[in-house]
């Protein structure tokens, strides 16, 4: 009689799940977002905290297609050529756009977004950095305090949801 209970509390576990996940990807509404870059089906929508177990995982070289949800951090204030997400915690993913064929808006700061597309670590240069932060509207003595390369959770999208 305990195996029988086991085995139905495994299946019913095993559906429970499943059903939990389809649910997460049924809750999203193209029509609450504006899409840019290439559309794409939004099936498994990673939480900010899971995305963040998923990039430490990760050693240089290695690349995951993935899918993300999290708030915008930053936006590149010239073009909106990259922006960065929300991790667990203090860290954040550094999201470029595939073949540099979209941009988002410069406003979208602490909006919600959906990336799609490849994660992977990088070590991002000195020089790199100190760009980056002169495109966020850092100022002089922000950026002048950049003196090393940095480890970054980067992300390659292929295409963008932004809430509405």
């Amino acid at each position: 009689m305990k195996k029988i209970n086991l085995i139905l509390m495994a299946v019913l576990f095993c559906f429970g799940s499943a059903a939990l996940a389809q649910s997460k990807a049924k809750s999203f509404n193209k029509n609450d977002y504006v899409l840019f870059g290439e559309d794409f089906k939004v099936v498994k929508i990673l939480p900010k905290n899971e995305m963040l177990k998923k990039y430490k995982s990760l050693k240089k070289g290695d690349t995951i297609t993935v899918q993300f949800q999290s708030k915008i951090k930053a936006v590149c204030k010239k073009k909106g050529c990259w922006m960065k997400m929300e991790l667990a915690g203090d860290d954040d993913s550094f999201v470029k756009f595939k073949d540099y064929a979209f941009f988002v808006p410069l406003n979208a700061d602490n909006s919600d977004a959906i990336v799609n597309g490849k994660a992977f670590v990088d070590v991002v240069s000195v020089e790199e950095l100190k760009h980056y932060a002169k495109d966020g509207g850092k100022s002089a003595a922000e950026i002048a305090k950049i003196t090393k390369p940095e480890i970054t959770y980067s992300f390659l999208a292929s295409g963008v949801y932004i809430q509405k």
